[in-house]
């Protein structure tokens, strides 16, 4: 097996437009992803699914919308999905794993470590992951947005080689091609612009959670984190294996990085910013194309309460994000130096441990 695949299938996939779980889907996805395997490709799958399969089990006429009721849907339906897979995967003679994560579970870098290590070992004994939002746990606050994010994070995580996300539209258009008959399919995308984002619109069905935009947002942490993305449709047989292959019905996102480190995806995706700095031109500069540190000289302005040790997000002086980094200033220090040259900095802080307000090695760019 010479690449790793990490397919998403969302809950629009997966269910009838008024809920329930659709058997003959999970059926065709299984024999799809069975496919991919025996073309050689190892493969992991990311599901959503539960909640959409669960609501009507349980007894609701409508996908709930207060949390404990999702929760209470998310329960049974998960039941249900796995129960489904199971089945379908059997049939083609491959054993099925269920993997449930929450958003903290990334948030945690120890944690992150003990799933990789599962995943890994789940793949090396043959068996098939199929990941998940614990959705019976998790807060609206922190969810992941239909697993679109999920699965970015688990590409980049174990460092997979594609990343293919499945929808009910062939990839991205210039316009709503429900609306517009003159919109066109957007082939590559190679670069993550404001134009990009004005076009994608909201979520695209009454089962899932996650639009056109969440499928961006995830195409961007993943291809920062050097894997490339497909996002499109995938229900005609042989489809996903030529979503893989390059010649799919939908967009793909290029991407020239490498793989980041563990540490630098969850700060670049998974923290929590307790601050912003501004900078000038001039940092800007050494940040994003020097390679450079962040030094006191080259900000302008401080906000936010925060400490050594904490993440904070810097921006440019038109408030675009530019990337997060971990600071090694309180922020009342900050305060006193900033905007000043090095030696001025060293005379004012007696004894200061480090000049850098953001060293390089702890800093990633989101630009």
């Amino acid at each position: 097996m010479h690449q790793r695949v990490v397919v998403k299938i969302g809950s629009s996939s997966l269910t009838s437009p008024e809920g329930g779980l659709n058997r003959d889907a999970v059926q065709f996805f299984a024999a799809e992803l069975s496919g991919l395997r025996k073309s050689g490709y190892q493969v992991l799958l990311v599901t959503s699914g539960a909640v959409a399969a669960g609501f009507r089990e349980i007894g609701y006429a409508e996908r709930p919308k207060l949390l404990h009721e999702k929760q209470a849907a998310a329960a049974v339906g998960q039941a249900l999905l796995m129960q489904s897979y199971r089945e379908a995967f059997q049939v083609h003679g491959i054993p099925a794993a269920q993997v449930l994560l929450t958003r903290t579970d990334f948030l945690n870098r120890k944690r992150m470590g003990n799933a990789s290590m599962a995943v890994e070992e789940l793949l090396k004994q043959g068996v098939l992951p199929i990941i998940n939002e614990n959705d019976t746990v998790s807060i609206d606050e922190l969810k992941f947005g239909d697993n679109d994010t999920l699965s970015a994070l688990v590409a980049n995580l174990l460092k997979a080689d594609h990343l293919v996300i499945l929808t009910d539209t062939e990839g991205l258009y210039t316009k709503d091609p429900r609306i517009d008959p003159a919109a066109t399919r957007i082939e590559r995308v190679s670069e993550f612009t404001d134009e990009l984002y004005s076009i994608a619109g909201g979520s695209g069905s009454k089962v899932g959670t996650g639009g056109m935009r969440s499928k961006i947002d995830a195409a961007k942490i993943a291809t920062r984190g050097g894997v490339p993305v497909f996002i499109g449709k995938g229900g005609l047989p042989g489809e996903l294996l030529r979503a893989v292959q390059g010649d799919g019905r939908g967009t793909y996102f290029d991407t020239r990085l490498s793989s980041l480190p563990m540490k630098k995806q969850w700060l670049g995706f998974l923290s929590t910013p307790l601050g912003t700095l501004i900078v000038d031109e001039g940092a800007e500069t050494a940040l994003i194309y020097g390679g450079r540190s962040l030094l006191p000289v080259g900000i302008r302005a401080v906000e936010g309460n925060f400490h050594t040790g904490d993440v904070v997000e810097v921006v440019n002086e038109k408030r675009e994000i530019l990337g997060r980094g971990i600071v090694n200033y309180d922020e009342s220090q900050l305060l006193d130096v900033l905007g000043l040259p090095s030696q001025e900095v060293m005379k004012k802080m007696d004894g200061i441990h480090r000049l850098e307000v953001i060293h390089r090695d702890e800093w990633i760019s989101l630009k």
